[in-house]
């Protein structure tokens, strides 16, 4: 088997070795949403042994942004930015993802400066109509478009941490009574829609969904549901599935002490797919990460808040591993 600095081809790319820098929210944005040569340096001094960088979450829409300095990708205006987020980091021999969000009922009227808006209406949050569904999800669609134009090799699909995409997924958040809430086949019914009008705008380009997989709650999400779920992902056309919490965020409370606490949803998504599948959670030893691809449990590893502290992250467990692999 194949370990964590081995090369992993994709579609049409060839990743240099199987280490992730997940999307993390940096500041680094302009007030505006823009790109800055302070983000871009974030992401050029980790990506130089790095195999894939995913760019942090870009609303598609101002009425999804959920907070200061988040970038922005919902308008051209946008475009000139990442072109030269994308050429930085193809100069340093990485391909460029940018993973692209909507917050729904998680924003905050201060922040967005109307009403939010999710699923089902909560407590400070309206219940989108049909119509406003098919419009979020072309905002998706033609963020995508501005991606590609700025030369990204790709687009993760935000489907976890209880934004939009998985709080429609989710029966904590979704208590619709129409085509896009209450069976399992009604709640995948817009992700899967986002993810069909985002296809088709990639031309051919990688498309990564991450896949809020378990809400660690009696009455929410539970990985046989993620499964059924994955399957239907692939079906649809995403290229690589990272596997990560639901409602209950990237780092509950209760599995902050495990490490790699959700390789097992990952696990047993890669035993359901055959797309490479990215395992996270509070990982930060090379030799675990490692044996974590050696022995199959999956194929691409995302490290976090290690990579925040250290931009060498990757340099060093290349060359860690290198010295304890027989030659």
């Amino acid at each position: 088997m194949p370990g964590l600095i081995e090369p992993l081809k994709v579609k049409g790319y060839t990743l240099r070795n199987r280490i992730v820098l997940p999307p993390m929210q940096t500041g680094r944005a302009s007030f505006e949403g823009t790109v800055t040569n302070r983000l871009i340096n974030f992401y050029v001094r980790r990506s130089s042994h790095l195999g894939l960088p995913i760019v942090e979450h870009s609303y598609v829409s101002p009425t999804g942004k959920i907070g200061p300095k988040q970038l922005a990708i919902h308008d051209d205006s946008s475009i000139n930015g990442f072109e030269k987020l994308a050429n930085a980091l193809h100069e340093v021999g990485a391909p460029a993802v940018v993973q692209i969000s909507h917050a729904g009922g998680v924003t905050n009227k201060r922040v967005i400066g109307t009403e939010p808006a999710g699923p089902s209406p909560r407590e400070k949050t309206r219940m989108l109509e049909a119509s406003e569904i098919y419009g979020i999800a072309e905002e998706f669609a033609l963020a995508t478009e501005r991606a590609v134009k700025a030369g990204f090799d790709g687009v993760e699909l935000h489907g976890a941490h209880g934004y939009l995409l998985n709080q429609f997924f989710s029966p904590l958040f979704n208590r619709r009574e129409d085509e896009f809430g209450g069976s399992l086949e009604n709640r995948m019914r817009f992700p899967l829609l986002v993810v069909e009008k985002v296809h088709k705008r990639l031309d051919g380009r990688l498309l990564l969904y991450r896949l809020g997989s378990d809400d660690l709650a009696p009455s929410g999400t539970h990985i046989e549901d993620s499964v059924v779920f994955a399957n239907r992902l692939e079906a649809s056309g995403v290229d690589i599935l990272d596997v990560s919490g639901g409602m209950c965020g990237s780092e509950p409370k209760q599995l902050r002490q495990i490490k790699g606490y959700f390789v097992p949803q990952a696990q047993a998504i890669k035993s359901a797919v055959s797309v490479p599948v990215i395992g996270v959670g509070g990982i930060t030893e090379a030799e675990y990460a490692d044996k974590l691809v050696s022995e199959g449990k999956v194929d691409l590893v995302a490290v976090g808040r290690a990579f925040w502290s250290d931009s060498q992250w990757a340099e060093k467990a290349t060359e860690t591993l290198k010295k304890s692999k027989p030659t």
